[in-house]
């Protein structure tokens, strides 16, 4: 694949990515607005409930604010030319694998020695 190519297969990339971190900032103000209050509840089932229910929400929130960092970082470095570049080897990582998971700072081989080496230390 040229330079040329590969340039506006990126910037494809950079408008997804653009796109999606909008819609996880929309979709977290609706979230957050739609949080239950502890007051429009009265019996404890409700309660536990709503409870089990917000703390889900919060979760979850807590996961679309690390993939946020995740979409930043990559706008970061495609703005400053290191984008797609392995942050373990310096390799270039195929613009296949970077469309197919936008945010990732690994190579395929950098990813799947780093995805070992942490079942190694979970067992």
């Amino acid at each position: 694949m040229n330079e040329e190519t590969r340039r506006k297969r990126i910037e494809e990339i950079r408008k997804s990515l653009l796109k999606q971190k909008e819609q996880i900032l929309i979709d977290a103000g609706v979230m957050i607005s739609n949080l239950p209050s502890e007051s429009s509840l009265s019996e404890i089932g409700d309660i536990a409930s709503q409870e089990i229910d917000r703390s889900f929400l919060l979760r979850l929130r807590d996961r679309e604010r690390k993939l946020l960092k995740k979409i930043e970082k990559a706008l970061e470095k495609i703005e400053n030319g290191t984008y797609g570049i392995c942050e373990a080897c310096g390799a270039e990582i195929p613009v296949e694998r970077l469309e197919a998971r936008p945010v990732t700072d690994l190579c395929i081989e950098c990813k799947t020695e780093q995805e070992e080496a942490e079942k190694l230390k979970e067992t």
